[in-house]
């Protein structure tokens, strides 16, 4: 870890946003690999149907991309926002994902608006302060909402080809979220998300990594609970 910043602007903007520059590469390339092999196989799929290809222009609104992205998008969402409102109040002893046990942390203060450097809605205070204190979580419950229903909007379109190649009915959005075709893509997402928070909460109990703040001091007791 550098003991000063770098002299270069652009190298220090580089490592002062690494994590959100790195980790939003990550989401990009994986996203480009997922349009390219998802075009591939879903124009398989419609071939053997009978049915023309689509053009690259043509799947990235098509349903079936918007349902593999958003369906996994959802669970996602999901499970930060719960998490976020989940460790307000749970707590897991010898947990570096826990707050104290019995101890006040700075998170559970009152914002002070005479802080110099306290963001805008705290010095204004009133309804915007009540909105931005917990803006984190609605945040991702407008974003899970969201990505539900964009991942309902596509699932609607692939259902509704697939019965309409059978000789049934197409169905609309509201119907297909009545589907158990719909309820088993976003289930055994979220039951994935929710076993990543167990594990991380309970691994970290035992487990070290050193040099992560998302784990304790390799030297820390398991009993010790928060980082």
């Amino acid at each position: 870890m550098p003991n000063h910043p770098p002299k270069s602007k652009f190298l220090r903007f580089l490592y002062e946003n690494s994590l959100l520059l790195v980790g939003s590469s990550l989401v990009l390339a994986t996203l480009v690999g997922q349009f390219f092999t998802g075009w591939h196989d879903y124009n398989s799929d419609l071939e053997e149907m009978g049915l023309l290809p689509l053009t690259a222009g043509q799947y990235v609104g098509s349903g079936h991309f918007l349902e593999a992205t958003f369906e996994n998008w959802e669970s996602e969402f999901l499970q930060m926002g719960l998490y976020v409102v989940l460790t307000i109040w749970l707590r897991q002893r010898g947990s570096s994902e826990s707050k104290k046990l019995y101890e006040e942390e700075d998170v559970d203060k009152e914002p002070d608006p005479a802080k110099p450097d306290a963001p805008g809605p705290v010095k204004r205070g009133g309804w915007q302060l009540a909105l931005y204190r917990r803006s984190l979580s609605l945040a991702f419950f407008l974003l899970f909402f969201g990505s539900v229903w964009l991942h309902a909007k596509g699932g609607a379109e692939v259902y509704s080809l697939e019965q309409v190649q059978q000789g049934k009915p197409a169905v609309t959005l509201l119907e297909y979220l009545t589907t158990s075709r719909f309820w088993f893509e976003s289930l055994q997402n979220w039951q994935s998300e929710f076993l990543s928070i167990v594990s991380l909460v309970g691994l970290s109990i035992f487990l070290r990594q050193h040099g992560s703040p998302e784990s304790k001091p390799v030297d820390t007791a398991h009993s010790e609970t928060g980082r």
